[in-house]
């Protein structure tokens, strides 16, 4: 669809806004980067857009669980900004090793194009924020990651094991990602291990992991 002709207002600067509509438009598309968990309520698959806006939502719910002096209002926009690479490096299972292989690479080339399309200055803060992000060496960034693990280990329990029983992942697999969420706030970790052990009494963990995980 042609784009409509632009209609500025007075003083604005025409370039600046266009750059920053035109990632805005080009965001739209993580609404079609399915992950794989499903919603709690089971009846369909979950998209990265989704995921990223539940993430800053949690952040901000559960911000007096992050370590002291965490700055919550960064941590929301490192978990709005950090998945917008999945439009074009797809959404990585954490549990298939072949996938989690390649994943820098194919985020980095992703966070290149995506992250040039906001003017210059923008462009940096975004770009600073996900190297941040992925470092996980600031209190922001290591509980960023903590509600980032938290999330589909919710969705994977209220849905019956999801994800963790289609693809066979043990509980050894997902205690490691109870060590990242512990790393960013004991109390969050504290939490996700109960879960952990509550689902293995259920049932839901393979007893040795597939070839993909």
């Amino acid at each position: 669809m042609t784009e409509p002709a632009p209609v500025f207002a007075k003083g604005v600067d025409h370039e600046r806004l266009t750059e920053q509509l035109r990632f805005i438009l080009e965001t739209d598309k993580l609404k079609r980067v399915l992950r794989r968990n499903m919603l709690v309520d089971g009846s369909r698959r979950e998209n990265s857009a989704e995921h990223s806006w539940q993430l800053a939502l949690a952040a901000r719910t559960f911000a007096e669980y992050a370590p002291p002096g965490t700055e919550i209002d960064h941590v929301v926009e490192m978990l709005i900004l950090h998945d917008i690479v999945e439009i074009d490096a797809g959404d990585t299972f954490v549990y298939d090793t072949h996938e989690s292989a390649s994943q820098p690479e194919r985020e980095r080339a992703a966070a290149d194009r995506l992250y040039a399309l906001l003017p210059s200055d923008q462009k940096a803060r975004a770009r600073a924020i996900w190297e941040e992000f992925e470092a996980r060496e600031t209190r922001e960034a290591r509980f960023a990651h903590a509600v980032d693990r938290l999330a589909p280990m919710l969705a994977n329990w209220h849905t019956e094991g999801g994800a963790w029983v289609r693809h066979k992942v043990t509980r050894a697999q997902v205690l490691e990602k109870v060590r990242v969420i512990s790393d960013g706030s004991e109390a969050l970790g504290a939490y996700a291990a109960a879960l952990v052990e509550d689902a293995d009494r259920r049932g839901y963990f393979a007893r040795s992991a597939s070839p993909a995980g």
